[in-house]
């Protein structure tokens, strides 16, 4: 959110894309003030999810009950998620640290970390039914993302369906990372080639990042449809780009927002 008061603009996406989970990073604001707000212009039923105080906040159509908190820090909240007839999953929620005061070496290594952190919560629960998103201040193609030993995040369902990948005789579970298909990554159907952009004088510059991604566990992937993933441009009436399809940071927020649906 950028630290910016958008709630008009989230419960408008609530109700055009009919959102059962909002998932925010960078949430300044009071909380409680944000979800009234929601509720008054969404026509109400969203809950905060119990139990998470860090970076992120989750708010859900679903009733605290069936959404409970089972890690929590500054950067990463976990909580798992079970709905009548459904079969249980964690949602994992990010902001990893950003690239002006980290380096690729320490993000790469924190990836690292919270690799084993979601193995140890999957351990806990018997399952691998997980949804990884968020912030990553990073692209999918680095080495945090794709190392068999950080989050082993790849573009194929194919090679996902192996479930793992083994190295030096160590196992290390895959995540499927939809962000590479489609128009997700690039120009080739709209001028906005990312969810995020960064202009400066350096030699190089990719200008367009995707440093805002949803992977999924191989579980989850077999059944997730890629079209039902996008990276939104407006809320409503108001466009959230600028006229040359870079997002309006100085009137939204310099991140464009996902819609992803998963079935489970």
């Amino acid at each position: 959110m950028n630290r910016k008061p958008l709630a008009g603009l989230v419960a408008e996406l609530a109700v055009c894309h009919q959102i059962d989970v909002i998932v925010l990073v960078e949430c300044g604001r009071e909380r409680g003030e944000l979800l009234r707000e929601i509720n008054l212009r969404s026509g109400g039923g969203f809950h905060r999810a119990e139990g998470l105080n860090g970076a992120s906040v989750i708010f859900t159509r679903f009733s605290s009950q069936f959404l409970q908190p089972a890690f929590d820090s500054s950067r990463v909240s976990i909580s798992r998620l079970h709905l009548p007839a459904r079969f249980p999953v964690l949602l994992a929620v990010l902001h990893l640290p950003s690239k002006l005061h980290w380096t690729a070496d320490s993000q790469a290594l924190e990836c690292t970390e919270l690799g084993r952190l979601i193995a140890r919560e999957e351990a806990a629960v018997g399952h691998r039914r997980t949804i990884l998103v968020g912030d990553f201040n990073m692209n999918p193609f680095e080495t945090g993302l794709v190392a068999a030993a950080g989050l082993n995040a790849v573009m194929s369902r194919e090679v996902v369906s192996r479930q793992a990948r083994t190295v030096q005789g160590r196992e290390y579970p895959f995540f499927y990372n939809p962000m590479w298909n489609h128009f997700h990554f690039g120009d080739v159907r709209s001028q906005t080639a990312g969810s995020y952009f960064y202009d400066t004088a350096e030699h190089v510059n990719y200008y367009w990042n995707m440093f805002d991604q949803v992977l999924l566990r191989p579980e989850l992937a077999a059944s997730f449809d890629p079209n039902r993933l996008s990276i939104l441009t407006a809320a409503g009436a108001t466009s959230l780009i600028r006229p040359n399809g870079r997002p309006d940071r100085e009137n939204c927020s310099d991140h464009l927002p996902l819609l992803f649906e998963v079935e489970f």
